[in-house]
């Protein structure tokens, strides 16, 4: 059943030409979301579905670039089970750089993963923060996701830590969920609204409008 629609856009925080754009559609247990992303060296589109708790079962995304398009559709059956099928055409670097092959690099270490993690995407950090209830309060709790990098799109497992630094409060219509790498150290404080939604991630982006 789908639910209410919302219409978010932000502005990269370290890269401000970079906007993302997303239409965000929640059910009860489960989202489904289209996007975009604009930068100074390509552009991204991109579909998310997700299942019943917030589990990521598809995610589609296509990247054009000077010289270059690439393509991936990345899945997780009932049986936890990810699979990927990609596109390539043109040029194979970027910035002079030789670009990873799209698709999953190694589909054992993604076992037990439940999301999907599109890099620079806002929107894919809502789905551990419902599922996990880091709205109302968390302990830190680790997660493997599929982490999907741009613009090259290969799928390679992230270890991921999720705590809520301070529950939602209704006046100021926001709580910080704490996001921590656990291969880099990473670690961020996102500001997010009632529907888990980012407002402002330091370092990645902060939002600029919402309906």
């Amino acid at each position: 059943m789908r639910g209410a629609v919302r219409h978010v856009e932000w502005v990269g925080d370290e890269d401000p030409e970079r906007l993302e754009a997303a239409v965000v559609t929640f059910a009860p247990d489960r989202l489904d979301a289209l996007g975009t992303s604009r930068t100074t060296d390509y552009v991204t589109s991109w579909a998310l579905e997700t299942g019943p708790g917030w589990v990521t079962s598809r995610l589609s995304v296509a990247v054009d670039g000077r010289g270059f398009t690439r393509w991936l559709v990345l899945t997780r059956d009932a049986h936890g089970r990810w699979a990927a099928e990609s596109y390539t055409h043109g040029d194979d670097r970027y910035h002079d750089e030789p670009m990873a092959a799209p698709g999953i690099a190694d589909p054992e270490s993604l076992e037990g993963a439940l999301d999907c993690d599109l890099a620079l995407c806002p929107v894919t950090n809502t789905m551990p923060i419902l599922r996990l209830g880091a709205l109302e309060g968390l302990e830190e709790t680790e997660l493997t996701m599929a982490w999907v990098d741009l613009p090259s799109l290969a799928v390679v497992a992230s270890r991921q830590a999720y705590s809520a630094a301070e529950p939602f409060d209704a006046g100021a219509g926001r709580s910080v969920v704490r996001f921590r790498s656990v291969g880099s150290g990473f670690m961020a404080d996102l500001g997010v609204d009632e529907d888990g939604l980012v407002i402002d991630y330091p370092r990645l982006a902060r939002r600029i409008r919402t309906r």
